[in-house]
């Protein structure tokens, strides 16, 4: 891996963590919309990392998504019961985000946030051995 991609891969690790963390304080704030955001978009960047190595992308979060499944869930690199994670989470975010009198309860921002750290070590997981 060249320098360039590595701080690629390094910053959107950096991403997923932040956003880790800012679900946390959201979760304690008592913002369950926000919190499950956040944990979705630290699985999105932990995303962008796997996918930046193979010099992959999407326009869309659900492009992303397909690209995942495909290069690294399919083949076994990515363990396929953490990856369903991201679809629940892309899921329930556009309908908290998008549908109208929809929020999640802080129990499904909280599952949601504990898929997230679930799913950014698996990545790291899988980053480190690649």
């Amino acid at each position: 891996m060249n320098d360039d991609l590595k701080s690629l891969v390094e910053y959107r690790l950096d991403e997923a963590h932040e956003s880790i963390e800012e679900a946390v304080l959201l979760l304690q704030a008592g913002k369950s919309r926000g919190a499950l955001s956040r944990a979705y978009y630290a699985m999105f960047y932990a995303t962008l990392a796997l996918l930046a190595i193979k010099e992959l992308g999407a326009s869309k979060h659900s492009g992303v998504i397909r690209l995942f499944h495909e290069h690294y869930v399919q083949d076994g690199s990515f363990d396929k019961k953490i990856a369903r994670s991201l679809s629940i989470a892309f899921d329930l975010r556009n309908k908290s985000d998008y549908r109208e009198l929809t929020s999640p309860s802080s129990e499904q921002a909280q599952d949601t946030l504990e898929a997230a750290k679930k799913f950014v070590a698996e990545a790291e997981r899988v980053i480190e051995i690649t």
